[in-house]
């Protein structure tokens, strides 16, 4: 299943057009994307039985949001490619960790105001939660997995890491620093959801390519050691971390500014479009 939000509905994906959960499902199920997260089992028994073509939609990619808008906890990997030089070094009973605020997370093609003249980019795969769990072991990790979507964890530099307190969750935190889209994919429509390739380009340019197969601490390994000290609950997001190319890498160090495109794709999820813009006042 491919499932979206368009223009704040809940939407499965079914070719070139959509259908609407909530009329498919005659309210059985919401219209808002995020209160669907809560029903997570139910509509997946639901959608994979029934044969919906009533609530059937055009789609227009500029209306797409957040697959997941409002999520409680937003969670993030820092350093989790092999082959990638480390920011800051986890241990082998548990990565770094850290949070992007929930108001920073926002859809596939939305602009990207920047703050500052130090803004990096970070493309990753992100894990969208179905269901509660704790303290959940590895072998049943995907078990709490609705399904994955693609991210950005824009980054500005200098209050992440130019100071004597590095402050990973604000520097990580701003206005639109946390797209995600264009559709939230379940684990069964991936030829091999261990191994999925992703990307990132800045204005036409390819700066970051790999595939998930090359993460330290796969998704199920993350989704069971966060579950270890934090509740999950459905809807709760993880940024799974990014390859190497980014920009602070580059040498000299190459930011973002006024007017770039960023693209950001994963073949089977789909493609994001982020054109930065100077702050507004």
């Amino acid at each position: 299943m491919r499932l979206g939000n368009l223009a704040g509905r809940a939407v499965v994906f079914d070719g070139d057009s959509a259908i609407d959960v909530e009329l498919a499902s005659g309210g059985r199920f919401p219209a808002d994307p995020g209160a669907l997260f809560q029903q997570w089992s139910e509509f997946r028994d639901w959608y994979g039985s029934a044969q919906a073509q009533e609530g059937r939609i055009a789609v227009d990619p500029e209306q797409l949001g957040a697959p997941s808008p409002r999520p409680r906890q937003v969670f993030a990997i820092a350093s989790n490619y092999h082959g990638r030089a480390s920011v800051v070094a986890g241990s082998d009973e548990l990565p770094v960790i850290f949070t992007k605020f929930p108001s920073s997370i926002v859809g596939p093609h939305a602009d990207l105001p920047l703050p500052t003249a130090s803004v990096d980019w970070e493309v990753e795969i992100v894990v969208v939660i179905g269901k509660p769990g704790y303290r959940v072991a590895a072998a049943e990790a995907w078990d709490l997995v609705a399904g994955l979507t693609l991210g950005q964890d824009f980054s500005e530099r200098e209050l992440q890491l130019g100071g004597p307190a590095k402050q990973f969750s604000l520097g990580k935190s701003f206005p639109s620093f946390g797209p995600t889209g264009p559709v939230l994919v379940t684990p069964d429509e991936f030829a091999d959801r261990e191994d999925i390739e992703l990307g990132c380009s800045v204005n036409g340019k390819t700066v970051q390519r790999d595939s998930t197969a090359r993460l330290i601490f796969p998704i199920a390994e993350l989704v069971s050691r966060i579950s270890a000290i934090c509740e999950l609950y459905p809807g709760d997001l993880i940024f799974s971390g990014t390859p190497s190319g980014m920009g602070m890498q580059m040498t000299p160090p190459q930011y973002l500014e006024a007017g770039d495109l960023v693209e950001s794709f994963a073949p089977e999820i789909g493609r994001m479009t982020t054109r930065c813009t100077p702050v507004a006042g």
